[in-house]
């Protein structure tokens, strides 16, 4: 359903909302969402596995896929019991698709600076702002969107539930991106955009808590599917050089490209495994879970890229035209670097989360001994 499709997909920059509503009855619309509103109920874990699997068919399409996700669990956790049932059932069977909205023009690594303002009246909220770089933008049903209730910083940010035929909202046009083709990316605009005051999505001022609670789970899936890219070019390089033959050997016998191999492959199962950890560790509700969901984004998209990257380059000239797939999936998981928070980003966080925390120093030592 996925894999032969994908490249028509990205050439044409299609967004395959039947096989993405295909996966939501297998139970991929809402993997970690609980079972009472159509989730699934299943860890951070088996949606690793989920979407590392479905991304080694396409990048793209499978990331769009962990964005709804994380919107999901976000309604799941902190949305009230009208709510949950409200949104969710037509969520998690996809009929209904999600996006989060955080990001503005003037604010992306520093997000509590953003400035879109949700004013109250009577019994109404208006929202004033544009988001920016919206994955589903212009398609998605139902928009999460962070916006300023209070003063400045984070605890001035509450989180809003906005239908998509809402009172004042409207997209601006689709961006022409490098890769993520299969999935449309645009600008939401806002203007004295009326949203009940029932849609908001936890308690004022919750909003910045609330987004990034999702960023921990949503970093964890950006890891993953960047892995599934990975490992899909691992094998795709790993068939090539045992066929192509240059001075009148196979590819393989040379001993570079055997070590280049074994390189891809351990780094490959070193980051899921940092990316299963992570997963365990979130689902836990362990102190330092969001130290570590950032390193193990922080890790498994640099090793995801430089994967794909390698995978080209032993493929040569075939490997930078279209017709062979590591060109596609180099493109799908470069933003893989960039979204859900910058590695840059994801290193400072982590060295700020870990000196002189005791919790996140023994869990480098001793998580995985259980002491």
């Amino acid at each position: 359903e996925i894999q032969p499709h994908a490249p028509n997909w990205d050439q044409q920059k299609l967004f395959p909302s039947d096989v993405l509503q295909k996966a939501a009855s297998l139970g991929f619309g809402g993997v970690y969402v609980k079972d009472d509103v159509g989730g699934s109920g299943l860890g951070r874990k088996d949606a690793a596995i989920i979407f590392e699997a479905l991304a080694r068919g396409c990048v793209s399409t499978t990331a769009y896929l962990t964005i709804h996700n994380m919107c999901c669990w976000m309604v799941d956790e902190f949305g009230t019991e009208d709510q949950r049932n409200q949104w969710l059932p037509e969520l998690c069977s996809m009929n209904k698709f999600a996006s989060y909205c955080l990001t503005e023009p003037g604010s992306g690594s520093d997000a509590s600076s953003l400035q879109t303002k949700a004013e109250l009246r009577g019994d109404v909220y208006y929202l004033t702002g544009e988001k920016a770089f919206i994955s589903g933008g212009g398609r998605s049903d139902i928009y999460l969107i962070m916006a300023r209730t209070g003063g400045k910083g984070p605890k001035g940010i509450s989180c809003f539930i906005v239908p998509k035929e809402s009172e004042g909202i409207s997209y601006g046009s689709q961006l022409d991106k490098l890769g993520w083709n299969s999935q449309p990316t645009a600008p939401v605009i806002l203007e004295n955009c009326k949203v009940p005051k029932e849609n908001m999505l936890g308690l004022e001022g919750m909003g910045f808590k609330i987004a990034m609670q999702g960023l921990d789970g949503g970093r964890i899936n950006i890891g993953t599917t960047a892995l599934g890219g990975a490992a899909e070019c691992l094998e795709l390089a790993s068939d090539h050089i045992s066929s192509r033959k240059q001075f009148g050997k196979t590819l393989d016998q040379f001993q570079y490209l055997r070590f280049k191999i074994a390189d891809m492959a351990t780094e490959l199962t070193a980051a899921r495994l940092l990316v299963f950890q992570a997963a365990e560790m979130l689902d836990e509700k362990h102190p330092a879970r969001t130290m570590h969901c950032a390193m193990a984004k922080l890790f498994a998209t640099d090793v995801g890229f430089d994967i794909c990257n390698n995978s080209l380059q032993m493929h040569g000239g075939y490997g930078y035209i279209k017709e062979y797939s590591p060109e596609r999936y180099l493109r799908d998981v470069r933003v893989h670097q960039i979204l859900e928070g910058t590695n840059e980003i994801m290193k400072h966080k982590s060295v700020a989360l870990f000196l002189g925390n005791d919790d996140a120093i023994n869990s480098i030592k001793f998580w995985n001994l259980g002491i």
